[in-house]
């Protein structure tokens, strides 16, 4: 399956914030059919270092998708019933108006005066991509990490356009800790000297600190078992230690690996943004309980976390399915074993997708009879 990518312009979006971005432009891509009755759409939705690209081979690039493992023919987002879309972000770096974007009113690059943006700002974006889209209701939103947010801020924000939401390793705010991390993730590439206070666009970008603020972020993404099963103690290229400060251990070379790597495709910029967007997540706003929140939802849930993960551990998806079982909402929970920590919801597929496909077929015949 080759995709392209394609893209929309908006005139304007109004922002949490206050302030109002002019034009706003949407990356996308789609993958199967929209049926006659536009009731087989399903908006996924990508964790912070995502983008449009979730599944097929891309025209542009030549690389799968992100989660080309569970969408597709006879996959858990079975295109040959269901129409798929995912955009990328608000606040991106891959298409969407975010930071590295043009300013109409200065000819350069927005930079740090990009406004702060939230979830809901995300959101309230793909909620416009949906009605261009001609779509009245969404069969499901999906998605995991910051995707589970969103899957959780439309069913909350948008009740009547959606029929299902399937939030995976998520939460519904976020903790001290979660914040925690971020922090020192920002912190790295603000203290890198090439971030130049964020005007690095005609210069030399601050890879050494988003390479480690990647880093960071990437020993979260996995677990103990994972790491020690992937590399335990083994050295790198050597029989004995070095006694010096380069490479030591094979999981200090993946993860400058990971870091590097992700300094070629990612906007620094972009992701002190998206950060501060998880970081200011509350599905409550600060205000009154979940419960009453997710009590005004008409979805259907399907709220599914993993037991190694460590990021966003079980007992915050719990909150959100004990919240909809006090308001008698449609929900069905799923704590899925695995070793892979929270990159379990990308790597470790194989139950997923079973419970995901049964979930999707039910809820398609609920919609198809009412």
């Amino acid at each position: 399956m080759i995709v392209a990518t394609q893209f929309v312009r908006f005139d304007s979006l109004p922002l949490d914030c206050g302030a109002t971005l002019a034009p706003v432009d949407v990356a996308y891509e789609t993958y199967g059919t929209l049926n006659e009755s536009r009731s087989n759409a399903i908006l996924i939705l990508h964790a912070l270092t995502g983008d449009a690209h979730a599944a097929g081979i891309s025209r542009e690039t030549g690389k799968p998708g992100w989660w080309d493992n569970s969408i597709g023919p006879g996959k858990a987002f079975d295109t040959d019933k269901y129409f798929i879309i995912c955009s990328n972000v608000l606040g991106g770096c891959r298409g969407t108006t975010g930071p590295p974007s043009i300013n109409p009113a200065t000819g350069r690059p927005y930079a740090m005066s990009f406004p702060v943006i939230t979830i809901a700002d995300m959101v309230r974006l793909q909620k416009k991509l949906i009605d261009h889209l001609g779509i009245p209701r969404l069969l499901a939103v999906a998605g995991g990490s910051m995707g589970g947010m969103q899957a959780l801020q439309w069913a909350a924000d948008y009740p009547d356009s959606v029929a299902a939401a399937i939030p995976i390793a998520t939460t519904w705010r976020h903790s001290a800790q979660q914040i925690a991390f971020n922090e020192v993730g920002r912190q790295a590439i603000m203290a890198d000297p090439d971030w130049n206070q964020g005007d690095y666009y005609d210069s030399k970008p601050p890879a050494r600190g988003l390479a480690i603020a990647r880093m960071i972020g990437h020993i979260t993404y996995m677990s103990d078992e994972s790491m020690r099963e992937k590399f335990g103690r083994r050295l790198r290229d050597k029989d004995k230690y070095g006694f010096d400060f380069s490479i030591d251990f094979e999981v200090e070379s993946y993860l400058r690996y990971r870091g590097a790597q992700f300094v070629d495709r990612f906007d620094a910029n972009s992701y002190l943004y998206i950060t501060k967007a998880l970081d200011y997540f509350d599905l409550t706003n600060g205000g009154g309980s979940l419960a009453d929140v997710l009590g005004q939802t008409t979805a259907r849930f399907l709220v599914i976390s993993f037991t190694s993960d460590w990021l966003y551990p079980s007992y915050q998806s719990l909150e959100i399915v004990r919240a909809l079982r006090s308001r008698n909402r449609d929900v069905t929970y799923c704590e899925l074993s695995s070793n892979y920590g929270h990159d379990a919801f990308l790597v470790d597929i194989s139950e997923q997708t079973e419970v995901i496909r049964s979930f999707l077929a039910s809820t398609y015949r609920e919609k198809a009879a009412a």
